[in-house]
């Protein structure tokens, strides 16, 4: 089913408003995917806010155009999903995921940063922790040694009450 003149336009004005607001995109081709797999797919892109979207490849490089996506839109060919993505590696890691286990969906490229990326590149982006867990790290880091010298501290005074204690 072919859209008029008025709904072509308000899909690209919706994908241009994710694409400003959006860190990343992947690219992926779906060929041979069943209906089931795709529902699977969306429902996993949707809990980790991702938007996956199916779309006419003139429509996205339209929408993409004068963006940090333009990078890759020589590559919009085919059937594609597109994933964007606020978080910087939500999108990534929730297709690269998914093919894990679904050797239909191909990961065909990715932007991030106004910088093309490539399926090695995109595969990378989703082995980077997440958000959570890089602050969570972070600030164990910043803690060890604080515990460090609070225990040395508490062992200093330790010895020395066993030592007044013994006298």
């Amino acid at each position: 089913m072919s859209l008029n003149r008025s709904e072509k336009q308000a899909v690209i004005e919706e994908v241009t408003s994710l694409a400003a607001s959006a860190q990343t995109l992947v690219m992926a081709e779906y060929r041979g995917i069943t209906v089931a797999d795709m529902t699977r797919l969306r429902s996993q892109a949707r809990d980790k806010g991702v938007n996956l979207s199916v779309l006419k490849n003139t429509l996205a490089r339209r929408a993409v155009a004068g963006s940090a996506f333009e990078v890759v839109a020589d590559q919009m060919t085919g059937p594609l999903i597109y994933g964007f993505s606020i978080d910087a590696v939500a999108a990534a890691k929730v297709v690269a995921d998914f093919a894990k286990t679904n050797d239909k969906l191909v990961i065909r490229a990715g932007a991030f940063g106004g910088k093309a990326l490539d399926v090695n590149a995109v595969k990378q982006l989703a082995n980077v922790p997440s958000k959570e867990v890089l602050l969570a790290q972070l600030c164990g880091l910043l803690m060890s040694p604080i515990s460090r010298t609070a225990v040395v501290l508490g062992a200093v005074a330790a010895k020395k009450e066993g030592e007044t204690a013994a006298a």
